[in-house]
């Protein structure tokens, strides 16, 4: 599943290619995802001007004329690309095409989703705070605010692993398994230590290590695992830096660790670690 860098990066992207234009031909090639599209969205993409471009966690919020907001998530498989004629879509078997939308410039923006885990809502604005879906979210990692002294208040009392405690939407908003890891590791946290005992300099040295590896992450267009790509149908980069995640066996880097990388399952979940670094 993208992770805040990916969504974030095709964010960007999208809003290169589609803020200020309009919407000349919405088709929905069916009628759901994992959720069904609500009544009448063909109607109101047609014609529709498009405004700015947010982010809220993995979500992507797109302006829509002066009071509406569509609402995508991408699930475990879904890319959307935008591209302009003559342009390659890089955006997989054309038959999980399920959204197309024709912009007045040529530009055509995909919604590609083989296995259908994606969502596409729309709300009006100012409902954002209390769709079923954002409501509890926690706050934005890049956002002022997030550091030491608030994730050791999120944090406090919680006896579950730091690493499951840092997937929990509700905590932090738009983390995934992949950063996780990453953070984890540079941070020097065990990810089986309680999440209780992640505090002051602890949680400080957290937080800064979460800011940073998603903004490095974000500068290198993301992580392309398998399905990811950014809006312009190109890869992402930032596999290439992981230092622990995926490398099970492999030497840590800067560790003297004679086991290496280590890979143990937590709720259902891979999580790579080195043992002797992360405490």
């Amino acid at each position: 599943m993208p992770e805040l860098p990916e969504v974030e990066t095709v964010r960007r992207g999208l809003s290169l290619r589609m803020s200020g234009r309009r919407i000349v031909q919405a088709e929905l090639r069916r009628p759901d995802l994992r959720r069904p599209f609500p009544p009448m969205l063909a109607e109101r993409l047609d014609g529709a001007r498009i405004g700015s471009l947010a982010r809220r966690g993995k979500y992507i919020l797109i302006e829509l004329d002066e009071t509406g907001l569509l609402l995508l998530h991408l699930g475990m498989s879904g890319r959307i690309t935008a591209n302009r004629p003559g342009e390659s879509a890089g955006n997989g078997d054309a038959k999980h095409d399920h959204v197309v939308l024709t912009l007045d410039d040529g530009t055509v923006v995909r919604l590609n989703d083989a296995r259908r885990f994606g969502v596409l809502d729309y709300l009006r604005r100012g409902e954002e705070a209390t769709h079923p879906l954002l409501a509890r979210m926690g706050p934005e990692p890049l956002e002022p605010g997030f550091d030491g002294a608030y994730l050791a208040r999120a944090l406090a009392g919680k006896m579950t692993p730091i690493k499951s405690a840092l997937l929990d939407q509700r905590i932090v908003a738009g983390l995934g398994n992949i950063y996780v890891c990453e953070a984890l590791y540079r941070a020097g946290v065990s990810p089986r230590r309680l999440a209780a005992t992640v505090t002051r300099v602890r949680a400080a040295r957290l937080a800064a290590a979460i800011r940073d590896v998603l903004t490095e992450a974000i500068e290198a267009g993301g992580s392309s695992l398998r399905d990811y790509v950014q809006a312009n149908g190109e890869l992402g980069y930032f596999q290439h830096r992981w230092a622990v995640y995926g490398r099970e066996g492999e030497p840590c880097p800067g560790c003297t660790c004679a086991e290496g990388v280590r890979r143990i399952t937590q709720a259902g979940r891979s999580t790579f670690f080195c043992a002797k670094k992360q405490r």
